[in-house]
């Protein structure tokens, strides 16, 4: 697998992935207003929109967002959002390999954490992400969903 950061042709097979595996919204109309956001993103320097590919299939995914920061000797953090592996190539570590490269970019980019949040209660997901160096215990997460 082919660990890089996303390029505007991989779009659609990006939000094929997260449509069909991620969560349950349907498929969106690729428009002008999808178009206009996902240049910011990718062309963004805090924004990191890492896949693995294969054969030019998008298998597994991850966003890092570096966030400027005041605190800590004023070395950003980074949080991870949409963590994703096609449901036929997991538990082959592309997960982990997609969670090392961020870690390598929010390190490279002097990012003192890296927060990452699951809506996922199962106990193989929370051992994933335990195993990958996450922990459950430092911080109490709170979510106040705005739509």
């Amino acid at each position: 697998m082919l660990i890089r950061e996303a390029v505007y042709q991989d779009l659609e097979h990006l939000l094929c992935l997260y449509t069909t595996h991620l969560n349950e919204n349907s498929m969106p109309l690729i428009d002008t207003k999808i178009e206009k956001l996902w240049l910011e993103m990718i062309e963004s320097p805090n924004h990191h929109v890492i896949v693995g590919t294969e054969d030019h299939a998008i298998l597994s995914s991850c966003v890092l967002v570096i966030i400027p920061n005041l605190t800590h000797n004023q070395q950003p953090y980074a949080l991870i959002e949409n963590v994703i592996t096609h449901p036929v190539y997991r538990n082959r570590g592309y997960a982990s390999e997609i969670l090392e490269y961020a870690k390598t970019v929010a390190t490279e980019t002097n990012c003192y954490k890296i927060m990452l949040m699951t809506g996922s209660k199962e106990a193989g997901t929370l051992h994933f992400y335990q195993k990958a160096g996450y922990n459950m215990n430092d911080k109490t997460a709170f979510i106040q969903w705005l739509k």
